[in-house]
């Protein structure tokens, strides 16, 4: 392809919207489908190309009311108290855990729209000067962050709203990566571990090959627990630092209110949660699913299908066409750091495990119904009874396997 417009440096880290991405004349996912009939179209994922050793972030995005709250003060998409009811989460008390979140590129709005987010959703402040949010850079510097992208950003906003809405007693670490080539996450990620982070959430990925080896150790030191989305593809290639055995791989599902019943909700597999059967990591000990010979992904999932999504505030301009003010997020990128501060919340990070959920089963509720590819009804694209790869062991019914 010649010199490669995505390698490292100012000058080039820009690419990476979709806008970028379609002028090099690189694969599009296409836009989903409103709910609304006034909505305007949905937003294409922050990054869809797939390059070796890139990370794309696995996100999609709508929007309602062109940004704004409806007359009761509240934004589209389900916020932090749905959230709680839904996965059985008590609304007050948590652990003051520090949990990370790794991201590429600048998020220069993220403290100011986190503050508004948290207000609107009755959460308390979260901000530098309270000592609860903290912005780094990749080396762990307070400035000279990288230039900023607006689909990462919007990525961001998403990521930073579901660990405050699964936990608000939590610290929050951004920790900002030079660009989405895989080294420089891998190095943000040591550096947020480095900083004292115990729960690190990765809302991107990259198709599985060669490269893994040089970056595991990021994801996989002990005391920490590395937590990524499994992919927004459906049943497809795995995807790192989702394969990683010790990584939790958080796949997604449909979330919908089903009032009479006793859990007041149902969920379904969401057609684009990322399944896979990895080429390169061995099945950890715990997976005793027989059909997949090596790691299989997921483990746990949440919500994570935009049409059924989670109220994300941004105002940094994206590519999407997306007025500023409040949008719906999907993708595994609402559901990994909603897993992720959960698992803070609970205050077991140092101690908790990929192993955990597969040993805490009936901590779980299990997703059965939908599908997300074609695999002649099997586990590894359907959601069955029991463990299937689209939601792992089930999304979380209370703290119990967190």
């Amino acid at each position: 392809m010649g010199i490669n417009p995505f390698r490292r440096g100012k000058s080039a880290r820009r690419g990476m919207t979709v806008l970028a991405a379609a002028t090099l004349g690189m694969s599009m996912i296409p836009a989903i489908s409103m709910a609304a009939p006034d909505a305007k179209p949905a937003g294409k994922p922050c990054s869809s190309e797939s390059r070796e050793a890139y990370a794309r972030c696995m996100s999609v995005f709508r929007q309602e009311n062109g940004g704004r709250t409806t007359a009761k003060g509240m934004p589209a998409g389900y916020g932090a108290a749905d959230l709680r009811s839904a996965y059985k989460i008590p609304a007050a008390g948590g652990a003051s855990t520090t949990v990370a979140i790794v991201i590429a590129f600048d998020v220069p709005n993220a403290e100011k729209d986190l503050a508004v987010y948290r207000k609107t959703m009755g959460l308390p402040p979260c901000t530098s000067a309270n000592g609860c949010f903290t912005k780094l850079n990749q080396r762990g510097i307070k400035g000279d962050y990288p230039m900023a992208d607006g689909g990462w950003a919007l990525e961001a906003s998403m990521d930073l709203d579901m660990v405050s809405a699964a936990c608000p007693s939590c610290k929050i670490m951004l920790v900002e990566a030079d660009d989405n080539y895989m080294d420089s996450l891998a190095e943000a990620t040591r550096t947020a571990t480095r900083k004292g982070a115990t729960v690190i959430s990765h809302s991107y990925g990259g198709d599985e090959s060669g490269y893994i080896w040089q970056i595991r150790d990021a994801y996989e030191k002990t005391g920490t627990i590395s937590v990524a989305s499994s992919g927004d593809w459906g049943f497809t290639a795995a995807s790192a630092p989702a394969v990683f055995r010790k990584v939790l791989a958080v796949g997604g599902t449909t979330l919908t209110r089903k009032p009479g019943s006793a859990r007041g909700w149902d969920e379904d597999v969401w057609g684009g949660a990322g399944s896979a059967c990895s080429a390169y990591i061995a099945k950890s000990p715990w997976q005793k699913d027989t059909h997949c010979s090596m790691r299989t992904v997921s483990d746990v999932s949440a919500v994570a299908d935009p049409q059924t999504g989670v109220a994300v505030y941004d105002t940094y301009e994206n590519p999407f066409g997306l007025e500023p003010g409040w949008v719906v997020g999907g993708g595994t990128s609402a559901s990994a750091p909603y897993v992720a501060g959960l698992i803070g919340r609970a205050g077991n990070s140092t101690t908790f495990t990929s192993k955990t959920p597969y040993t805490t089963r009936g901590s779980f509720f299990d997703v059965v119904g939908g599908a997300n590819g074609i695999c002649g009804g099997d586990y590894l694209c359907n959601g069955l009874k029991g463990y299937d790869a689209p939601t792992g062991v089930g999304s979380p019914n209370g703290l119990g396997g967190l």
